[in-house]
């Protein structure tokens, strides 16, 4: 069944050694001298041909690249990290997200989450726990402050853990190099998150941006008496690192014809890489990497406030995938495993990984078409049993005289196959009701389910209109009723020009970064600064007003009050409900997006509000250290008033405006930006100071939403 090997040309042993040293996933296994030099497409080599000789020659290179980095497994074989090598299905999560806290009842929801999960694809195996960016850097809380803030402090986090423990559910942090110009830490980052980590329960950490986190978190784990499992977000550019990063993502899959392999898990077959692909809409190219390779998923869907939801016919991939790879998980670190195992139809693959008394092979198919009829040649020995493990069926061998045999099962389009070999006189446990599982798993063919991806619709909090005042209110100033073109964008880093990005508006029918509609509005009173410490304070001796989470709130007033010469500087540190219980207690109301837009902005399109041209005169000093300084006096800066006299717009503190939400996300469109620009990074939220700008602010509790750079004005309906 096989044919003669042809062993690559020196030429091409050259190159593909040199390669391997450098790039994620080794070259190829060439069948033609001078490949891959040829710009001839993939559909022209034939793997079989080269496959016995790639291993070969690349079995030899392991071998002396392990050599040459004095290679130790010894951190695979720790009993406290096994757990790693079975971290199939990852998830990286937005702490914000309202599955895992519900704002309403203020309390933590992981049941919720997590069922949502198993009923879409079979669940997760760990969690990423996301509390930093892309809000860090609104204010000069770091990291580690951002985490105690979250609802209940470490203590309300802890059990947030304890319950992903009690499904099963393994918990890494993340860990931000970057974060070095918001409030220090005083210790090192190591040191710090080893003992955040250990104060949490927490099991692993994501090492952001990080290409192999350094030895020295290993380290500082170890010596804090809390092991943990680190994962860098990219392959490492040190290969040695793989002794003590047990994990990593895996990015950029190609999508050619033929998959490669992967690098680190050649190198070091209990090392688990959970490919990260956080803006596909199509997996199916990362499944057929990942089933190839016997490695792992990460199943993100909220992407920093983005609802990215895998569609029906992934969901269900996933969780066929998972499901094998939770049966055999030995298997899939099995020290002998062979890529590009014999296959007798051409574009289809198969990698098998053999045990003492199973063998698996997986297999994918690349072909746009279904295959039938035999698909895999093994070689056959007395009373070994054959199973279709994708479709849960018994295999017939045809016998072939050479000690051979060839199995026979059906590969959908752009599908997955596997089989399972047991040898005379073993029993699997429970392999009946795994084939019973598989049966009911993958009753409906992959492509018949829909693959059509959908945004998420998203809503914005009405805000209900105040009792209609005649004249200003003292301290306001009347907008003239108007038509002026609402033309604004968000700021976000990340997300491209998506449909769901950043907010829907009532006349959009999704939300986009983009926004441009004409409109007329109607005539309106609206503060002439933003409320001050001396305005709130009122506020606060007259109502009582005290709020259920009050973490935070108020934070640089002293003993009640604010500080001695910060009456007229705008209160911060008020989350979005303390601005709205001030409003109504006022009779007021917080300012639509486009309301504060028109106030500011006036009908000729000027990108500041005083005009088009930028001059720092008219804003307070940026401040670029590691720590914050009180806002300017809300009349500092009479220069910068808009076209109608409305004053602070721009360059003070952020300003509050509207709420959205969807079904997984909760966000404020924040207006007008801040003095406060941390330095070292350009993933620290940005600022906003044009007025066809806005921020996009996510939100989860009081207590983490309120910030030392946030206030807000006030609205009254004109009559």
């Amino acid at each position: 069944m096989s044919k003669p090997q042809r062993a690559p040309s020196p030429r091409l042993a050259e190159f593909q050694l040199s390669h391997a040293r450098n790039g994620p996933h080794l070259p190829l296994p060439a069948s033609a001298p001078g490949w891959p030099f040829q710009t001839i497409g993939q559909w022209r080599q034939e793997p079989n041909a080269g496959a016995a000789a790639w291993r070969r020659d690349f079995r030899e290179w392991r071998q002396e690249h392990l050599t040459r980095m004095g290679y130790s497994g010894a951190n695979y074989e720790r009993p406290e990290f096994r757990w790693s090598q079975r971290n199939f299905v990852h998830a990286q999560m937005m702490i914000e997200d309202r599955y895992f806290y519900d704002p309403i009842a203020g309390r933590y929801t992981v049941d919720r989450y997590l069922d949502d999960l198993v009923a879409r694809y079979g669940g997760i195996d760990s969690v990423l726990l996301w509390y930093v960016y892309p809000n860090c850097g609104i204010g000069d809380r770091n990291q580690f402050e951002l985490a105690a803030d979250l609802p209940g402090g470490l203590a309300g986090l802890k059990q947030a853990v304890a319950d992903f423990h009690r499904r099963g559910v393994k918990v890494f942090i993340p860990t931000m190099p970057w974060d070095n110009g918001t409030h220090p830490a005083g210790v090192p980052d190591w040191e710090a998150v080893a003992r955040l980590a250990k104060a949490l329960g927490a099991d692993g950490v994501n090492g952001d941006t990080y290409s192999g986190l350094p030895r020295a978190f290993l380290e500082a784990a170890d010596a804090g008496g809390h092991p943990l499992v680190f994962e860098p977000e990219a392959v490492p550019l040190s290969d040695e690192a793989l002794m003590w990063n047990l994990q990593s993502w895996g990015k950029l899959i190609p999508t050619e014809v033929i998959p490669p392999v992967s690098k680190l898990k050649w190198l070091e077959p209990r090392h688990m890489t959970n490919t990260e692909n956080r803006w596909g809409r199509d997996r199916t190219n990362d499944f057929h990497y990942i089933f190839f390779n016997g490695t792992g998923y990460n199943a993100w869907e909220n992407i920093w406030g983005v609802w990215n939801q895998f569609t029906p016919r992934d969901a269900a991939a996933l969780h066929r995938i998972a499901h094998l790879y939770r049966q055999f998980p030995d298997l899939l670190v099995s020290a002998d495993w062979e890529p590009y195992a014999h296959m007798l139809q051409p574009g289809a693959f198969a990698s098998m990984f053999p045990g003492p008394e199973l063998t698996l092979w997986t297999v994918v198919n690349r072909n746009e078409y279904d295959l039938a009829g035999e698909q895999l040649p093994v070689t056959h020995r007395a009373g070994r049993r054959y199973y279709d493990a994708w479709n849960g069926n018994a295999l017939t061998p045809r016998l072939l005289p050479d000690g051979q045999a060839a199995l026979a099962f059906p590969l959908e389009s752009r599908g997955f196959g596997a089989v399972l070999a047991v040898e005379s006189g073993a029993s699997p446990a429970g392999l009946e009701s795994f084939l019973a599982r598989r049966r009911e798993l993958t009753a409906a063919p992959l492509q018949s389910l829909s693959a059509q991806w959908r945004a998420l619709p998203q809503q914005i909090v009405p805000i209900a209109p105040t009792k209609p005042a005649a004249t200003a209110p003292a301290g306001m100033v009347t907008i003239p009723a108007g038509e002026f073109e609402f033309k604004v964008g968000g700021i976000e880093i990340e997300g491209f020009t998506w449909a769901g990005l950043d907010f829907q508006y009532p006349w959009e029918n999704s939300a986009r970064r983009a926004h441009l509609h004409r409109m007329t509005l109607k005539s309106f009173h609206i503060d002439r600064h933003p409320v001050t410490n001396a305005d709130f304070k009122k506020f606060i001796d007259a109502s009582g007003y005290r709020p259920k989470d009050d973490h935070h709130f108020l934070r640089d007033w002293k003993n009640g009050a604010p500080q001695t010469g910060w009456e007229k500087k705008p209160v911060t540190w008020v989350s979005l409900e303390d601005a709205r219980a001030y409003a109504a207690w006022a009779g007021k109301r917080l300012p639509h997006d486009w309301e504060w837009h028109y106030a500011a902005q006036g009908t000729d399109g000027r990108l500041y509000p005083w005009g088009d041209n930028w001059n720092a005169a008219h804003l307070p000093k940026p401040n670029q250290g590691r720590t914050l300084l009180p806002p300017a006096d809300v009349d500092a800066h009479p220069g910068g008033a808009s076209p109608f006299g409305v004053m602070d717009l721009v360059g003070n503190v952020w300003q509050w405006t509207d709420e959205f939400t969807d079904e997984h996300t909760r966000a404020a469109a924040l207006r007008g930006g801040s003095a406060y620009q941390p330095q070292t990074s350009h993933w620290y939220f940005p600022q906003a100071y044009q007025l066809d700008q806005h921020g996009k602010y996510l939100l989860m509790s009081p207590g983490k939403d309120r910030s030392g750079m946030l206030g807000f004005r006030c609205v009254v309906d004109a009559s």
